[in-house]
Parts: C-alpha cells; structure tokens; sequence
C-alpha cells in the first residue's frame, strides 16, 4: 500500500483504542498491533520520513486493513497478545517455546488425587504450573506423597461406595502413606485439610503446612502416641530443612515477577523468575524472533504479557531491568538499584545469559533435548569416516595468521565433548622464525604445545587437525616425530577451499559427506581457529606490539605507522609512495624523515 492509497482510508480509521491488523493481497494476516488512538498509530507507518528497511518491507506487502475498537488500552494490549497467540503473524515477534509443560492437578473429584498431566481439561480442577521441568514436577509430587497422607488410587470414592463397604485396605494404607477413605476411616474434611497443605507447598509457602503438623503431633503426644508424634516431628524437620533451602531472598517478599531481557539482533532471550513468599517456584527462558525494528521496551512487553499468562501469575508486582509501558492498572512496576529485589534481577540475568551461552552451544550441532549417549553419535561418526581408533574426544586445532605478509602469528583452539573448551585455547608468538614461513611457524608451534603437555603430564588430543595444506602439514609431522607422538596423536590436514581432509603421505584426500555432522563439526573447528586467531592478531596491531623497520626511524611513533599500514597496508607499498603521497596521510616533515630513511636502506 502506497502513501497515496493510503490517504483515501485515513478518514475511515478510528481514533479510539484498538488492534489494526495488516493483510497482504492473498489476504494472509501479516501483522497485529495495538494502539491508543488507531488513525495515529497506523498514519505513523506511512508518514515516517524515516523508517526500518523491515517494515518498509511491511508496508508495502500492504493490500488493506482491518480494526477492532475497544474501551481501553489494557483491553486493545490484552486482545492484541491474544491474536499474536492465535494466529502468529509474519511481522509480529514470534515466541520461539512450543513444547507442551506439564501440570500438577488437584482433580475435581471426591477425596481429590493430586497427579502428574500434560493435559489441561475444563473440568472444575485445579491446575497448578506450567513447569518447565519434569523433574521438577516428580521431584514436587514426592515431596507432598513424603509428608502428605493422601490416596493415589483411582477408586470412585462416592458416599455410597464408602458405605457399602465396595473397598478393601492396600498396601498404601500399611505403609503409612493414605488414611484409607475408601473405608471410611478418614473423613471428606480431614482429607480437604491436607489438601489445602498441598496448595501451599505448591505455592512455596511451607509456614502453613509447619503449623499444621505441629498442631498433629501436639494431639498424637497427648494422646500418649509417642511413635506416631516422633515420625511427625521428622517430617516438620524435613520440612524446615526444605524451606531454608527454597527461601532465596526474604520470607517478607510477597508475590513478585522478575523479568530480564538480553537482546541481540533479530533475536531476544528473556528471563521470567516467579516468586512466592520469598521463594522461587518457577523459572523459565524463552527466545524469540524480531521480525521489525521494535525497542527493547516493546519486546519486554510482550514477553511479560505471554509468560504471565502461560504461568498464570496471580502477582500485583513485577521487576524488570528498565521502565516499559505496560498498560496494566494493577501492576506495580519496578525498576529495582539495590537491596533484595535488585538481587532478583541480577539473578533473572545470569539466568538468560546462561541460557544464551548454552543454546549457542547446542546449536553448534543441534543438540538440544539429546542424551550424553547422542550428543557423542557425531564423535563415532567422525571416528567412523576417518577410521580412528579412538573416539576423538578431545580435538585440537592449529591456523596460522599474517598481516599483508607481515608479524606472523599462530592460534590454537580446543573441542572437548565436540563443544569449544575455551580454557584450553592458546595463543602463540613465533619466536624462532624469521620472516613468512607458514611451515616453519606450524612446525615450531605444535612443538611447543605437545611439548608443554608432556612436560606437564596433561591429557593429548586424539584428534589435531592442521588447517592448510601438505607442507603445513608436513611441517607439524616432523614435530610430532620429534616429540615420539606418531603412535599416540592422530593428525590430519584441512584443505583451505575444498574443505577435504587428508592424511601425511596419503595421496588422496577424504572427503566427508556434505550434509554429515562431523563436516558440520570440522567446519565449526575450523571457523573457530579462524576467528580466534583474526581476533589475537587485530589485538597485537592495535595494541601496536608489532616491530616492524619503520618503527626504527627517528622521529617516528607507532601512530605513525599504524596511519601508513592502515593505509597502505604494508611496508613494501609504503616504499612504492612518492613524499607528496606520504605527506597527504601524515604531514610533509614525517614524509621526508621516512622516504630519506627508505632510500638510503
């Protein structure tokens, strides 16, 4: 849609709150939005001198547009999330999580079960979660099924089933875990009472469950039953226990969400802590995508409005790291400096800067969700394709680097478990070459690293992977020779372009299969080396470390001739250059004191 076309509406759009939604010509909804006033929140689309190349891009796939007015902002904020939700437009964020979480469930039923689902039915039960872990989950039906005398059978527990009498005692009532109402021997309101200490230890609040079993063990001592008082007062020391270490700030917090965002790029990663009475009950990292060019606020918005919905949070209060406008009344929004809350914070930020770390991790080769025994299915491959005998575990990695020909340098990285092992990462300064020699330079550092481990009597490689040619190559097999490692270390050679391996003295190269993950694997190592090597030599030159023979030159600084390289890019152009060009960068009298100086060398 065109600015032109656009003002022939303009007169149709509401100035009342509301969602507008964009359509393309196929009429494929492509984005949702919501706004205070409608007619000035679309006219900003059109009329912006300037705009994102993205939602130009959106503007233009425009065929036309549809409104929904209603009384609020919150209510066009809440409706907006809901149609987000429903139908995933193209340019809206999209939440990147659609896993099915489970629940724990007090079942609408006589003498309620509590239990484990992944289903949320409309039946008049309560449903408490999502969680994120089913761990968890089991971890907290345990727990309750330890101090919590509750039935798991599935027996229909009507008044009438009691009383005639249908049920027999189980083993379950033996062993202490069930008061048996399946024969009448614990009533509808005793059973209601421990429920009710289920709902609170799901909520995190203990307090109520600890006075509930001391006011128990006061009556089971009174009654003289000494053994059955014991066994409760087990129980209350378990549960304190089990407190102390759930309380994570103060018992005086009351109900509060922590958000934290970190953003980068197309993407976000967000961070939601719940807590209840001082206790965190949930914790949980979402990613999305940034179709447009939205503020960190906006995204943060959304992401409250999604998670605080999924997790049905019932807070009035919630932390994040900078003011949003978030168009709830009741919501109390606070940007914490100091004290406890400021402590939430900075731990929902170490949270979603884990998260992130480690999902770059696994992206490496889609790792996520897989078994130690799967994570390693890549290693055997490679072990498989480059006939090794050992599982290459541990692999490292060798590139040289120079600048325009000069100041060589050589990095090393380290895979351990296929995953980058930055601990183990070396960088070298050649000491021993003069000059450009790739292979002198490979052959000396591969001598220092084996023989530094030996010297240590630190782990090797099963895997070195040299990334050149044959002579490269070559060249880390006479260190390897010297060092009486043929035998122990298995050392191949990555082509520059074609990306095949090869073996000393093999004539021809292995070539992996183009979509396998062990060339998905070498080609990480490899842009790895990569990387980190550019990153150590743009650091030396920055840092001006490199010697070179302008900076013999009386009169000269090293600014000088980082100007003339960043220029010219190397010594020997820099000799090509009359005065008068080398004046135009740094000034006649510098000019003059280098051409002399090159002339007269």
């Amino acid at each position: 849609m065109t600015s032109e076309e656009f003002q022939k509406i303009i007169s149709n759009i509401p100035t009342q709150p509301g969602i507008y939604k964009y359509y393309n010509a196929n009429n494929i909804l492509l984005y949702v939005g919501k706004a205070k006033n409608l007619r000035k929140r679309v006219s900003s689309y059109f009329t912006k001198t300037f705009i994102g190349y993205k939602t130009h891009k959106l503007v233009t796939s425009i065929h036309h547009i549809d409104f929904t007015i209603v009384d609020t902002e919150q209510d066009a904020f809440l409706l907006e999330n809901a149609l987000i939700k429903q139908f995933k437009p193209k340019y809206n964020i999209l939440l990147k999580d659609d896993k099915t979480y489970p629940y724990i469930v007090i079942k609408n039923e006589p003498f309620a079960r509590v239990f484990f689902t992944r289903k949320k039915i409309n039946d008049g039960s309560e449903y408490f979660g999502p969680y994120t872990s089913v761990g968890k989950v089991k971890e907290l039906l345990d727990f309750i099924k330890q101090y919590i005398p509750l039935r798991t059978c599935k027996l229909l527990l009507t008044t009438t089933n009691i009383q005639r009498k249908k049920f027999k005692l189980c083993l379950e009532y033996h062993l202490g875990n069930c008061k048996a109402p399946c024969e009448g021997l614990q009533t509808l309101d005793e059973y209601n009472e421990w429920l009710q200490q289920v709902r609170n230890i799901l909520k995190g609040n203990i307090s109520p469950v600890l006075q509930h079993l001391k006011k128990e063990m006061a009556l089971k001592a009174a009654n003289m039953e000494y053994e059955q008082a014991a066994i409760i007062k087990h129980k209350i020391d378990d549960l304190k226990k089990y407190q102390a270490k759930s309380v994570i700030v103060g018992k005086h917090l009351s109900n509060i969400d922590v958000f934290s965002i970190l953003r980068e790029k197309e993407s976000a990663y967000v961070n939601y802590l719940m807590v209840q009475n001082g206790t965190i009950v949930q914790t949980h990292t979402i990613q999305l995508t940034i179709p447009l060019e939205q503020s960190d606020e906006e995204v943060l918005s959304y992401a409250i409005a999604r998670l605080r919905e999924d997790f049905n949070s019932i807070s009035t209060e919630i932390i994040v790291p900078f003011k949003i406008a978030y168009p709830d009344l009741l919501l109390s929004i606070i940007v914490p400096k100091a004290g406890d809350k400021k402590q939430l914070l900075d731990l929902s930020l170490k949270n979603v800067n884990y998260f992130k770390q480690a999902l770059q991790k696994k992206k490496i080769l889609h790792l996520e969700g897989k078994t130690n025994a799967e994570k390693k299915k890549v290693l055997y491959e490679l072990q498989q394709f480059l006939s090794l005998q050992e599982l290459p575990v541990h692999i490292e990695c060798f590139d040289n680097s120079n600048f325009q020909g000069s100041y060589p340098v050589s990095a090393m990285v380290c895979f351990k478990e296929g995953i980058p092992y930055k601990n183990e990462y070396r960088k070298f300064n050649v000491k021993t070459v003069q000059g450009i020699n790739d292979f002198a330079t490979m052959k000396e550092v591969v001598y220092r690293r084996y023989k530094r481990l030996l010297d240590e009597e630190k782990d090797l490689p099963q895997l070195i992977i040299i990334d050149g040619g044959k002579g490269q190559l070559s060249a880390a097999m006479e260190s390897i020779t010297t060092l009486a490692l043929n035998n122990r270390i298995t050392v191949v050679g990555l082509a520059k372009n074609e990306e095949q391996i090869f073996f000393h003295k093999d004539t021809e190269p292995i070539t992996l299969p183009w979509n396998s993950n062990s060339l998905k694997l070498i080609r990480f190592i490899r842009d790895e080396v990569h990387r980190f090597g550019i990153t150590f030599h743009r650091n030396k030159r920055s840092k001006g470390t490199f010697k070179n023979e302008l900076e013999n030159i009386k009169g000269i600084g090293k600014q000088t001739v980082l100007q003339l390289l960043h220029t010219f890019k190397s010594v020997k152009n820099i000799r090509s250059k009359s005065v008068e060009e080398l004046a135009a960068i740094i000034g006649i009298n510098r000019a003059t004191i280098i051409a002399n100086y090159l002339k007269e060398d």
